[in-house]
């Protein structure tokens, strides 16, 4: 198990604990934060659309093209937005702090 700290849409913080092996968002689809994950996480919907805390965000690989441009056309676009169905929870992501980013 691992732990997840998200910050829900309206600012509070919380600790999650999770198996690993999974994507960030299959975490948070299960959880009632607003992530929606229609696609599936298929890169294709961005309802899963996260900020990655500044202190992770170098530490994660970086987006694959596909992400980057689905991300891009977002209107809450940040430099430090990501799919969280493209970020694996693995070990070395315990503890990684996100930021569910708000509705489109």
């Amino acid at each position: 198990m691992a732990v997840l700290k998200v910050v829900d849409r309206d600012g509070v913080e919380h600790e999650v604990e999770s198996q690993t092996g999974l994507k960030v968002m299959e975490v948070l689809r299960e959880l009632d934060y607003g992530v929606a994950a229609i696609c599936g996480g298929m890169c294709s919907c961005a309802t899963c659309h996260v900020y990655v805390d500044p202190e992770w965000a170098s530490r994660l690989p970086a987006p694959m093209s596909d992400e980057k441009d689905l991300l891009t056309e977002l209107s809450h676009y940040e430099a430090r937005s990501r799919l969280s169905c493209q970020i694996d929870f693995t070990p070395a992501v315990d503890g990684l702090k996100v930021t569910i980013a708000p509705d489109e």
